[in-house]
């Protein structure tokens, strides 16, 4: 039986079943969750006066493993200092320009003892991190937009960036930002074509072989000079998982650390939404309800609930159909209400381009209908609408 509680009487472990108003007006992604961090709590204080309770589903004992303990704010704030539709150029550029780094930073490396030219290195992370600095949604937009390949320098790309956004919404300072680069699975340049390119799942020997790119990348971060010094160390960290179950180490909780908590995430939301050989795709949604289950196990927990609060329900580049059966191309969140972000419309109901494209903010309720606000009705697959960025807002 549900309980009405002041939010100044709430206690951890606390399963918040309802609140005094509709989720959708809150940052909060999911209805109903146990009460764990101080985030929430301060979140209740800022929208409810009161919540229900369900006594039932409070948390009790806990089977997982301690949550890692480290800070996982930063207090360096990020004002946005230019609108998608302002930074969306100059993204571009920082796009297509680390794009052409990645491919010239890795053609050393097919050559026994080649390393990295740690100058392009830097320039190609300053660039990004400048614009995602500016406006973090222009450059997701133009990255999703524009990568539909499963190449591991595509991904990497996309790993990055995702990085970054994470790292500036936890406001941390702009140099950690730049630790999170383009460099954590470089030492994929180092395997086998027959396993990188291979259609199907890996056998247990390919399994074994693909993950020795962890030690790889180490050496070659390692053997160049000029790049932080703790680069080598954070590259080691990515696959590693909260209850021990990640590789090359085995690491739990702590051990992992603040990056490599968060590169497990974004590289695993990535894999997830990204096109591979041997599966399908998963949309946006799918991916974080996966992370979301696997908080506290193989991801830490807060930085899970984090993530999902900066990507939102609808990350931005995602393509939806809206209630009037157009499409459209999510190109800016709304930090507060989630399910109203800024939408694109692409297509018509009967699948025709839309020219000039159509801008509509679901927060200020536009109408499809004499009586009816526009509304998101589901996510679609990617390769349902094909945009390039140069074309937007023109």
């Amino acid at each position: 039986m549900r309980k009405t509680v002041p939010v100044g009487a709430l206690q951890f472990g606390m399963y918040v079943a309802e609140l005094d108003r509709p989720w959708t007006d809150t940052p909060f992604m999911f209805q109903g969750f146990v009460l764990r961090t101080e985030q929430q709590l301060a979140a209740l204080e800022k929208f409810c006066k009161h919540v229900f309770v369900d006594p039932e589903k409070a948390e009790r004992a806990d089977p997982r493993p301690p949550a890692a303990q480290f800070t996982i704010r930063g207090s360096t704030k990020y004002p946005e200092k230019a609108s998608v539709e302002v930074e969306i150029r100059p993204a571009i550029q920082a796009y297509a320009k680390s794009a052409a780094s990645v491919d010239e930073l890795l053609q050393p490396l097919s050559r026994p003892g080649g390393v990295l030219e740690a100058k392009t290195v830097k320039e190609s992370v300053t660039r990004l991190a400048d614009s995602v600095v500016r406006n973090p949604d222009a450059l997701l937009l133009v990255s999703k937009l524009r990568e539909k390949s499963a190449a591991a320098h595509a991904r990497a790309l996309q790993v990055s960036i995702y990085m970054l956004v994470f790292a500036r919404y936890l406001e941390l300072a702009r140099e950690d930002l730049e630790l999170l680069g383009l460099l954590q699975d470089v030492g994929k340049t180092r395997l086998p074509a027959a396993v990188m390119e291979k259609a199907g799942p890996l056998t247990e020997e390919e399994t074994a072989i693909a993950r020795q790119h962890v030690e790889y990348s180490v050496d070659i971060l390692k053997s160049t000079p000029g790049l932080p010094e703790r680069l080598p160390a954070l590259a080691m960290l990515h696959h590693e998982r909260q209850d021990g179950s990640g590789y090359p180490r085995g690491l739990k909780g702590g051990e992992i650390g603040l990056f490599g908590s968060i590169a497990a995430i974004a590289d695993t939301f990535d894999a997830l939404t990204a096109p591979r050989p041997y599966a399908e795709a998963l949309s946006p949604s799918s991916a974080l309800s996966y992370l979301y289950k696997e908080r506290g196990l193989g991801y830490h927990g807060d930085l899970v609930e984090q993530f999902i609060q900066c990507v939102g329900a609808f990350p931005v580049g995602a393509v939806v159909e809206l209630n009037s059966g157009e499409v459209g191309i999510v190109i800016t969140q709304n930090l507060v209400r989630r399910l109203k972000p800024r939408v694109m419309v692409v297509l018509d109901p009967q699948g025709n381009p839309v020219r000039p494209h159509k801008i509509l903010d679901l927060e200020k309720e536009p109408k499809a209908g004499p009586d009816e606000p526009y509304r998101i009705r589901r996510s679609m697959e990617s390769t349902k609408v094909q945009v390039d960025p140069r074309e937007l807002f023109l």
